[in-house]
């Protein structure tokens, strides 16, 4: 079995995330990376929070906290509500730790050393107002390539273009809001993109295809705009320092690096602190087996479309010019963006759904697998209360929730609290087999190409599949002419019910153990479901005791919609402005 190293783009420590965050990076990462454990492959899932920049700055200003406070305090509240969602994060980092500080030291000192990173004297954007020196994503302003009133001024999140912060048209301080600005001269450290651009293209040349069209086609966009020389450091307080060994003068200056240095470095940076976390002489934890001359593993990253350029070209510019053999990502899993009502989420409008609200509402389950069966892969898809409720109600709450329950209670009433023998399989049976080894086969092979939507649609297959096998027998009437018969349809149910429980847990972790908890059987250490065993649907054998669960889903009435879209806002965010 493959190793396979699985990374999500790390959430801003700034806030609770809003659900289209957690739908484009960490939720799809999770799915698969359960789905991988479950058929045998070493898995290494890391994730962690993104510390550094002036967001955090300002963020622990505002809090009244020393930023160190105030991060470490998010970070433990992110971890929280990742822990209600059933996030299996193998580690889940900070990318103030030491660990971090030390690798992206150690990468700034081999780029320098082969000539990648150069001191260069600048002029530098000056607020009055504020008395400082602004990084770029503090400039905000219209961006000259698609007129939107909102860009940074390092990117604009609209049309995805990088921008310097003297491209912006009418640029003001974010902090402030102020226009009075001024150019400074001060120096900082370049990244020399341009003597990396034709090794990056080459590169992805050669692994770019085998990516999502999304992902491949925002990296060619890149490379054929031309990769231009960054600067990677910032006049901040937080941050990883320069290190004075090789430039004493930024380092005096107070110099750290930009977050966009560091932050994809903290995936080699968690992995570390993973290692390091282990119990000593655990050598499953050799942090430097995942990523450094590591051929015999498969790394995917996924993350939202704005994050796509980073992870695609800066970052393995940054692996390369190391002259290094670090390990490079073999896919990069990109996502749309999840709007709500057709407009973006908002806080400061009270518009939207933010992680921790959603667990107040309703269990994991329910937001883990609507938003899975509506991931924006292909294009960008919108959350409305409906779409939601329809998902909820006619998927999980009848498909699902209710076959698990009319079997459980109907074989209970008629035969006990055991599994009933009845007659040998028949015709439908076997069926009923080969149909579920088919649709088994077809949701592995989605989640195999990261096609989520396609392996949602694969497992609400499955279990309409069983549906319309208790609808064939009608165990009800059966039961009045042919109790053997009936008997051997609750069996053959139940069997079902447990191989739901086993093929659903990636997606909806809770409701899979619900489900294989109700049978008694001492030796079930199944993780997955073979062809044989699918056609067959014997695992759970007559003379199991079982019990019916609580109701696993429960309807979302339309009294739960007018609460829901009185709390979070509905229709009317379809016309409220972007921001």
């Amino acid at each position: 079995m493959a190793r396979h190293l699985i990374t999500s783009a790390l959430p801003y420590i700034n806030g609770i995330k809003h659900l289209g965050n957690m739908v484009g990076s960490m939720l799809p990462a999770d799915v698969y990376s359960r789905y991988l454990r479950q058929r045998g492959h070493d898995v290494l899932y890391i994730c962690a929070t993104d510390e550094h920049g002036t967001p955090a700055e300002l963020a622990a200003k505002d809090a009244g906290l020393p930023v160190a406070e105030y991060c470490a305090q998010q970070h433990d509240a992110q971890r929280a509500i990742y822990d209600g969602f059933a996030l299996a994060f193998d580690h889940f980092g900070r990318s103030s730790s030491t660990q971090n500080i030390e690798i992206t030291q150690r990468f700034a000192r081999k780029l320098h050393e082969n000539g990648f990173i150069e001191e260069r004297a600048i002029r530098q954007v000056f607020s009055l107002a504020d008395d400082r020196f602004l990084p770029d994503r503090y400039i905000v302003g219209t961006c000259p390539h698609c007129g939107y009133d909102k860009a940074r001024g390092d990117q604009c999140e609209n049309c995805t273009r990088v921008l310097d912060p003297t491209d912006l048209i009418e640029p003001r301080s974010a902090i402030s809001g102020s226009g009075d600005l001024e150019v400074r001269e001060t120096k900082h450290l370049f990244l020399l993109q341009s003597k990396l651009a034709a090794e990056v293209e080459a590169w992805i040349d050669a692994v770019g295809d085998a990516w999502p069209t999304l992902s491949s086609s925002i990296a060619r966009k890149w490379l054929t705009e031309g990769l231009h020389d960054r600067a990677i450091t910032r006049d901040l307080d937080w941050g990883v320092p320069v290190p004075a060994d090789v430039w004493p003068e930024l380092a005096a200056e107070g110099k750290v690096f930009y977050v966009w240095f560091d932050a994809p470095i903290e995936y080699i940076g968690a992995t570390k602190e993973w290692a390091e976390a282990a119990a000593d002489g655990d050598e499953n934890r050799d942090w430097k087996s995942w990523w450094y001359e590591a051929d015999d593993v498969r790394y995917t990253q996924f993350m939202g479309k704005d994050n796509v350029p980073f992870h695609t070209v800066m970052f393995p510019a940054t692996e390369i010019g190391t002259r290094e053999p670090w390990k490079r990502v073999d896919c990069v899993k990109g996502f749309n963006w999840l709007n709500y009502y057709g407009g973006k989420f908002s806080t400061s409008q009270r518009r939207g759904i933010f992680t921790g609200d959603a667990l107040e509402i309703l269990p994991a389950d329910y937001w883990r697998y609507f938003m899975m069966a509506n991931a924006p892969e292909s294009d960008d898809t919108s959350f409305s209360w409906e779409l939601f409720s329809s998902v909820v109600n006619k998927d999980l709450a009848d498909t699902l929730g209710n076959f698990v329950n009319r079997v459980l209670s109907f074989s209970r009433k008629r035969f006990g609290d055991a599994v009933p023998a009845g007659s040998a399989p028949g015709e439908a049976e076997r069926k009923l087999g080969e149909q579920i080894a088919e649709l088994l086969a077809e949701y592995e092979g989605h989640l195999e190409a990261l096609q989520f939507r396609k392996a949602a649609a694969a497992l609400r297959a499955l279990w309409s599949a069983g549906n319309s096998y208790l609808e064939e027998k009608a165990p009800w009437l059966e039961i009045k002419t042919d109790q053997e018969g009936a008997a051997l349809t609750l069996r053959t149910a139940m069997n079902l019910i447990h191989l739901y429980a086993v093929v659903s847990e990636p997606f909806i972790p809770a409701s899979a153990k619900a489900m294989r908890s109700a049978f008694a059987l001492a030796d079930d250490t199944a993780t997955w479901v073979s062809g044989d065993e699918a056609r067959a649907l014997a695992s759970v054998p007559a003379g199991t005791d079982f019990t019916v669960p609580p109701v696993l889903f429960a309807k979302i009435t339309d009294e739960d919609l007018e609460v829901y879209r009185a709390r979070f806002g509905g229709e009317e965010a379809e016309t409220a402005p972007a921001e």
